[in-house]
């Protein structure tokens, strides 16, 4: 089995990255030309409205898709339209976990740690290491004590941490998140996003979110905009959201907080005008409140 090793803090770098769905004579364009690097350990947000590209990006670097244009490396292997071997794809998929909308799609086992074992053995990894593994990573996941439960009897975010489970349990480097709150109520999306953040922060997991949630956005690293297939903005979420416009032109929104506290400085209140959170929003308001008294 090929190994993959890190040979930079760059592990994601694409270069004039290009795909098209074809079908006969038909082509439709959905990434153009994309130049984008991600280093290790870093928490990168995906935005954009439907079609402009964020899951086909998803997918090329888990490499269900491969480049029609262009270069995509991970991990330094090259990727490009040509592909690579079998044993490539399976030493690069084991460093690159990816989880999905819907947690039903993703659970294949009638017990809970059973289904988080089921890629480990199929990696051929020994029992013993096995365990470890399921044990390990449903207690990051805080879903422990639900060991011999059945997953379809869970919530919606209690299955979806069963299911990152079962991506940890991989030992993936690289975590894609491919909308994987879309379908959960606002308590289970706050569930797997402290999740998440705690994958980053506690694990060293390097995470790709794919969201059209600005909150979920707000809280990592970098923010990157697409928009028909192109990058419109990249940078700190204190940055992108203080890009009202063009994100607007983009059919996007910004943070309701954001909203709110911009709408309060037109109004004539004196904020910083790049608030993307309600603690922030508060120690904001608290601090000219005492400067007023």
């Amino acid at each position: 089995m090929e190994q993959i090793k890190i040979m930079s803090d760059t592990i994601i770098k694409c270069k004039n990255l290009s795909f098209a769905y074809i079908d006969g004579e038909k082509r439709k364009d959905v990434l153009k030309n994309i130049d984008l690097e991600i280093e290790q350990g870093s928490f990168v947000a995906v935005l954009g409205h439907n079609g402009s590209g964020k899951s086909t990006l998803a997918k090329l670097i888990n490499m269900i898709l491969v480049p029609i244009d262009g270069e995509l490396s991970v991990f330094d292997k090259t990727i490009t339209k040509e592909g690579l071997s079998e044993n490539e794809v399976f030493a690069l998929r084991q460093k690159v976990g990816m989880v999905f909308q819907n947690p039903d799609n993703q659970l294949v086992a009638t017990i809970v740690e059973e289904d988080v074992a089921f890629g480990p053995e199929n990696l051929g990894i020994e029992p013993e290491e096995i365990r470890r593994r399921v044990d390990s990573s449903l207690e990051i996941v805080g879903m422990e004590g639900f060991k011999r439960h059945s997953p379809h009897q869970l919530s919606g975010g209690q299955k979806q941490r069963v299911a990152i489970a079962g991506i940890l349990a991989m030992s993936p480097e690289i975590i894609v998140f491919d909308e994987a709150t879309a379908m959960l109520d606002p308590i289970g999306r706050k569930e797997i996003i402290e999740t998440i953040k705690k994958l980053n922060r506690e694990e060293k997991k390097t995470i790709i979110l794919i969201t059209h949630y600005m909150e979920e956005a707000a809280q990592a690293d970098r923010v990157v905009v697409l928009e028909d297939g192109k990058i419109v903005l990249d940078g700190c979420p204190k940055h992108v959201f203080s890009q009202t416009e063009v994100l607007h032109k983009t059919g996007l929104d910004t943070p309701q907080i954001t909203e709110l506290m911009q709408g309060l400085i037109a109004d004539g209140y004196k904020f910083s005008n790049d608030i993307i959170d309600v603690d922030e929003a508060v120690s904001e308001i608290v601090n000219s409140i005492k400067g007023n008294c």
